[in-house]
């Protein structure tokens, strides 16, 4: 039996595939429980400067194994406490790890699979991805972040319709509204998310890991709060060496080389 989650370090970038194709990469305990240590280990390897997040197969993910949650519980499982014990770390993770992290979108991604896109990022999306909100057809609540990601995606109407109806969101429709970033050929997906991260690892880790706290911190702050967090993070910011660099790299005329170790969470 494969391992249901993929990874795969490529020079500075770590690709996580996520590998139940023949269930559509539908989530049970054994692939959160991998997931989570792929993401972990970017901690503790300073050495990698992006994340690209993907499925194997036909699909992103399809959401939660209802089948596993059921056989495993024996009867209806305390759906709330899965979500504290998996997806919710997981979104945290997601949203606190220091470096970038690309949904590369590759087929459906519906239920908490498309609440787990959301959280990534950046996403690009194949031609033929969807997102679907499924939770109202099975009589449950949208989960993994969705009701407070969507409606800052989207806007509150377009969140109500999607997480009611239910209904598919073609990947150009998703591009349209902001959900994702682009949409490329099928075949493609992989490729143009390690162009991204390929230039981000150019870019000094630091400014991108501070980058990343401020704009989460901004969709629950006031304009007050933001300006004193954006004076604190640049003092951060110019006081590390890969300022420094940028700027002595700028005055010598030539290419910067900036460390590895310096990415702030």
């Amino acid at each position: 039996m494969s391992d249901p989650v993929i990874v795969d370090r490529q020079e500075q970038c770590l690709v996580v595939t996520l590998n139940r194709p023949e269930s559509l990469n539908a989530f049970t305990v054994e692939m959160h429980q991998q997931l989570m240590a792929a993401l972990n280990s970017v901690e503790n390897d300073p050495a990698i400067r992006g994340v690209i997040l993907t499925g194997a197969g036909r699909a992103f993910c399809a959401g939660q194994d209802l089948q596993e949650s059921q056989e495993a519980a024996g009867s209806s499982p305390d759906l709330g406490a899965v979500i504290e014990r998996y997806y919710n770390p997981l979104v945290r993770r997601l949203q606190h790890l220091p470096v970038p992290v690309i949904g590369a979108i590759n087929g459906v991604a519906a239920g908490a699979g498309a609440s787990l896109a959301f959280a990534c990022d950046i996403v690009i999306a194949a031609q033929s991805a969807r997102f679907i909100q499924s939770f109202s057809k099975i009589g449950l609540v949208p989960d993994s972040g969705a009701t407070w990601t969507l409606p800052r995606l989207v806007g509150s109407h377009r969140a109500r319709a999607l997480t009611m109806l239910g209904t598919p969101l073609d990947a150009a429709t998703a591009l349209n509204w902001g959900l994702v970033w682009e949409v490329v050929e099928n075949d493609a997906v992989l490729d143009s998310a390690k162009a991204i991260i390929e230039k981000l690892s150019a870019f000094p880790p630091t400014g991108l890991a501070l980058t990343k706290k401020a704009l989460h911190a901004a969709l629950t702050a006031t304009l007050d709060e933001q300006l004193d967090l954006e004076r604190d993070l640049q003092s951060q910011a110019g006081s590390s060496p890969d300022h420094l660099e940028g700027v002595r790299a700028f005055i010598e005329k030539r290419a910067p080389v900036f460390t590895t170790g310096n990415k702030t969470s």
